[in-house]
């Protein structure tokens, strides 16, 4: 369940008592942006990175930014005070306001809607890290501009829905015989030992936990390459790992119903999990922003 506070348009409100307009453009339009950030131990995880991405979407849709990153730091710090603190994921999401009517010109001076609620953040199941998860493949069915993180996601909606009716965890894109990424996540495929990702585009969402691999994968000692990933490399992976804010990282050991690599989590898999929870430690008490 949700945790119980809220924050809307500037105000600090219980969840269930939280209402906008049905004109909102986020409801008529699914015009709107948002991010999604973890929260350890009362202290937001990356959360500069997370609203850099949060600005780099307001300026691609032109919707103005209607905080600071010290306001922002500000509102998740109290939200997250208010909710009990702990572990927690904070949901952000701005809007492009409400208009009287319905244009799909936007008119000038909306005032965007700014809301933001935390919910409990509950650490991956043991058994998807000691066994991995399945996925399946799919065929690229989303916008030309995945790196706005729109709130838009029917088609990241329908493709999720296709893993869960296959009994599996993600669903895998594929366009013209090359990863993008999963409807929910960012996929790094390991071959020969290497760390490989997408190139950063249009046609990928720029991923915060992306962003922590990289960084770890230095420390470490691991090769890492951004470039573009063949299906045949996917499939051919001695790994394949998830990325995403809620989870962190899980290992894929079944794609399309074959094992990735010895169908197990992989040695490489196993050292990243504990750098980044080593990571997450380190940055205990240390200021969000």
């Amino acid at each position: 369940m949700p945790l119980p506070v809220c924050y809307l348009n500037g105000a600090y409100l219980p969840l269930a008592e939280a209402r906008v307009s049905p004109l909102d453009r986020a409801f008529l339009f699914g015009d709107a942006v948002y991010e999604v950030l973890p929260v350890y131990a009362g202290r937001p995880f990356r959360l500069r990175e997370h609203f850099d991405r949060l600005a780099r979407s307001l300026a691609a849709v032109r919707i103005p930014q209607p905080m600071p990153h010290a306001g922002w730091n500000e509102v998740c710090l109290e939200l997250i005070r208010r909710n009990g603190g702990g572990d927690q994921y904070l949901y952000v999401q701005v809007t492009r306001g409400a208009e009287f009517g319905r244009s799909h010109a936007w008119p000038e001076g909306l005032a965007p809607t700014v809301f933001a609620y935390a919910n409990a953040l509950e650490p991956a199941p043991a058994g998807l890290l000691e066994h991995g998860v399945a996925a399946i493949t799919a065929a690229e069915t989303r916008w030309a501009r995945r790196d706005i993180k729109s709130t838009s996601l029917l088609a990241n909606v329908l493709l999720k829905k296709l893993s869960a009716d296959a009994g599996a965890y993600e669903t895998i894109m594929l366009e013209d015989g090359w990863l993008t990424e999963g409807s929910s996540t960012t996929v790094h495929v390991i071959a020969g030992g290497r760390i490989l990702t997408p190139p950063n585009g249009t046609h990928i969402l720029p991923g915060t936990t992306r962003g922590v691999v990289e960084l770890l994968a230095e420390r470490l000692g691991i090769a890492l390459e951004s470039s573009p990933v063949s299906a045949a490399t996917l499939r051919s992976a001695e790994e394949i790992w998830l990325a995403f804010a809620t989870r962190g990282l899980l290992p894929v050991t079944r794609l399309d119903g074959s094992p990735v690599g010895a169908g197990s989590p992989g040695p490489l898999f196993r050292r990243m999990h504990a750098a980044f929870g080593a990571y997450v430690q380190e940055l205990a008490g240390t200021p969000s922003l």
